[in-house]
This record gives C-alpha cells, sequence and structure tokens, in this order.
C-alpha cells in the first residue's frame, strides 16, 4: 500500500487522543493526532485527584507536556478540524478543513461530547422548535427555508455551506471566522450571507423560531438556527460511517473492552463513551484504544 496512507488517525488532543498516539506511536505505526488542545476540557481545569500528580496540576500544563510525549515518540500533530468521514473498503478517507483528504487504516474517536451553547434567551427553550446544534442531522428539515449558522469555526462555515443545498437563504454569524484559507474561499465563492463582527443576543419565537436579534441591535427573520460553536462533534462524525451509539440514551458511542466500535478499525476513548468524566478513564480507554488499533493497522497492512 501507498506510503501516504496513515496507520492510526485519531480525533481529539485531550487526554484520551494523546495517550492513545502515545501507545500507537510506540508500536512504530504512522500516527497522526487532529485537534487543538485548547478545546480538550482539561485545559482550563485543575487535576488534583489524578494519582501520582501531588497537589494541585493545571490542565494546560498537564495536555502540553502530553504533546510533547506524543511527538516524542514519533506522531504527528494537525491543527486541524475534520469535515467528513467516509469508508472506502477497510479504509477510512477524512475531509480536513484545509481542503487536504486523508487515507488511514484505523481511526480513534477520542473527542468529548460537549456541545457548546450560546446561553441567550430563547435558546434553550426552542430547542427541537427551530434551534439545532447539528446541521448534519437537522439540515433536511429546512427546505425552503430561511436560516442561520452561528459560529466562529469550521463546523459553522461548512454548515452554512451544506445548508445551501437546502435552505432558500442562509446566514453565518460569527465575531471573526477562525477557519482555512480554503474553506474561507469556499465560503467567499457561495451564496451564505456572512455577518461579521457579529453575535445573536437573542433568539425570538413562541412554538417555533421566528427569528433573532443580533449585537448590531438588527432583527433578521428566520425558520431555524443552528448553533455550531467549534468543531464537528464525535457523534456527527462517527454517524457519518454507521457507528452504533449506545442503545440507552443515544449519546455515546458504543464500545466494548477494546474500545472497539460496531464499524472494524474504528475505536472510541474518553467522555465520547460515556461517564464517568475524569481524566483516569480517559486515559486508561486512550491507552487501550491506541494499543488496539496499532495492533489492527499492522495486521491490515501485513495483509
Amino acid at each position: 500500500m501507498s506510503e501516504s496512507i496513515v496507520d492510526v488517525v485519531i480525533i481529539g488532543a485531550g487526554p484520551a487522543g494523546i495517550q492513545a498516539g502515545i501507545h500507537a506511536a510506540r508500536k512504530k505505526t504512522r500516527v497522526v493526532i487532529l485537534g487543538r488542545i485548547e478545546n480538550s476540557a482539561l485545559y482550563g481545569a485543575h487535576i488534583e485527584n489524578y494519582a501520582c500528580i501531588r497537589g494541585v496540576t493545571d490542565g494546560r500544563d498537564l495536555l502540553e507536556a502530553g504533546m510533547d510525549q506524543v511527538r516524542h515518540f514519533g506522531a504527528e500533530v494537525l491543527h486541524e478540524d475534520v469535515l467528513s468521514i467516509t469508508q472506502e473498503g477497510e479504509l477510512f478517507k477524512l475531509e480536513l478543513e484545509s481542503g487536504t483528504a486523508m487515507t488511514c487504516r484505523t481511526l480513534i474517536f477520542a473527542m468529548g461530547v460537549s456541545k457548546k451553547k450560546l446561553g441567550v434567551p430563547g435558546e434553550r427553550d426552542l430547542l427541537g422548535q427551530g434551534v439545532s446544534y447539528c446541521v448534519d442531522c437537522d439540515a433536511n428539515f429546512y427546505r425552503g427555508a430561511t436560516v442561520m449558522v452561528v459560529g466562529n469555526r469550521s463546523a459553522a462555515a461548512d454548515g452554512a455551506l451544506t445548508l445551501t443545498g437546502y435552505a432558500d437563504k442562509v446566514y453565518l454569524v460569527a465575531e471573526k471566522l477562525d477557519i482555512a484559507d480554503e474553506l474561507q474561499q469556499r465560503l467567499d465563492n457561495s451564496e451564505v450571507e456572512v455577518l461579521t463582527p457579529n453575535w445573536v443576543k437573542e433568539i425570538h419565537g413562541n412554538e417555533q423560531v421566528t427569528g433573532v436579534t443580533l449585537t448590531d441591535g438588527s432583527r433578521i427573520d428566520l425558520d431555524g438556527i443552528f448553533i455550531e460553536l467549534g468543531s464537528k462533534g464525535a457523534l456527527e462524525l462517527a454517524t457519518q460511517v454507521g457507528v452504533a451509539l449506545d442503545t440507552e440514551r443515544f449519546k455515546y458511542i458504543d464500545t466494548n473492552r477494546h474500545q472497539e466500535t460496531n464499524i472494524p478499525g474504528i475505536y472510541a476513548a474518553g467522555d465520547i463513551v460515556g461517564p464517568p468524566y475524569q481524566m483516569a478513564k480517559a486515559v486508561g480507554e486512550g491507552c487501550v484504544a491506541g494499543m488496539e488499533a496499532a495492533t489492527y493497522a499492522r495486521k491490515q497492512k501485513r495483509g
């Protein structure tokens, strides 16, 4: 097979992703970690309940040390978001926000579960009645509609572009877009109306979203608003390739004791596979996922 194929791609740069990267790289496989440590819930935390670490330790310091480790063992780290995943035979193809494609033998989802909210009036009351946190899930319900996407990162920009295939009018509201040049060019050449620098102050509606008020004081009539405050979440990406969720709450990726999902070659670790949301659990699962994924990739190469 071509040397351009990555053995193990890890999506997420928190404790689970870093530990998976360390163990996979130590098995002499080609490993790439996609993500930014500042997106981890650990980044702004203070840790005092982790074994063998005395006193209170800053989460940012731990993550930075982990990144140094993972690079030392030979893994590559790319500060990019993933826009889509498709399966091609036994391989997986990822589209990154820079427009580049990456093909890998195994995938590890280690991205956590949090969905950031705007925290504005009307958001909670109108959830499911025009307020959505997933373009890929709900775009089809807004054919011929007027919609808005809110966010500063790749998920918002890509979501707005996706919605142009469904809605009649698409707005994108951002304080400042922080996206790759290729994604910016696609946005510039689209019919999306970008409103920046701006933000949503309030969402209006009774039993359905009717519009928003922006921080500049303008009022825009809408049928729906999509809140995408970061990169695409693990559940959104995982469901693109048929990864099964837990049967009780349908909000976590279902794995076995080897951190395997129902799709051969795809693993998951950390908060995305369920509570407790503790660093110790995430690190342990990352260790297992990294070793299992590396072993799977090596067998696939030999086969």
